[in-house]
């Protein structure tokens, strides 16, 4: 029996879920790995996305002047399934906020790709590399607080 791609996608989403997949915002039709960094996406309609990219010298360049908790390094070893020496996550620049119908559209055209589960530890990193941004608005910040009122 095959699983609807909605009960797939909806029943199984959690804080470092990785999606492979191409997005019309990168502006560039290659697929990414993209990592939910939600405190509980499952309960949300909208999820918080951070791009992995192979393009290091590029994110260093353009993150100079920005905390270098910002950008998380990632190796073969940390996450399996990056293949690259070393990946990165710029998380000032490549942080998105996509609804949960349309990763569920991608699925169902068989256009995303469900990936290994990333450890608590990098997706705590990335949390921290988005929450010490001075690029990401302050309403996503505060989804990625267990408090919100803090």
């Amino acid at each position: 029996m095959d699983i609807p791609p909605d009960v797939k996608l909806k029943a199984s989403i959690k804080p470092g879920s990785v999606y492979y997949f191409s997005y019309e915002n990168l502006h560039t039709s290659q697929p990414h790995f993209f990592v939910v960094i939600n405190i509980d996406p499952f309960t949300e309609k909208i999820i918080i996305l951070v791009c992995a990219s192979s393009q290091t010298e590029n994110i260093k360049l353009r993150n100079k002047t920005n905390p270098p908790e910002t950008i998380v390094e990632v190796s073969p070893h940390q996450y399996p399934d990056f293949t690259r020496d070393v990946t990165m996550f710029d998380c000032n620049n490549s942080v998105f906020l996509v609804d949960i119908d349309k990763l569920v559209e991608k699925l169902s055209q068989n256009k995303l790709e469900l990936k290994a589960e990333m450890s608590n530890t990098l997706v705590e990193r990335l949390r921290q590399g988005v929450l010490s941004s001075r690029l990401i608005p302050l309403n996503i910040k505060k989804q990625l607080k267990t408090n919100p009122y803090q």
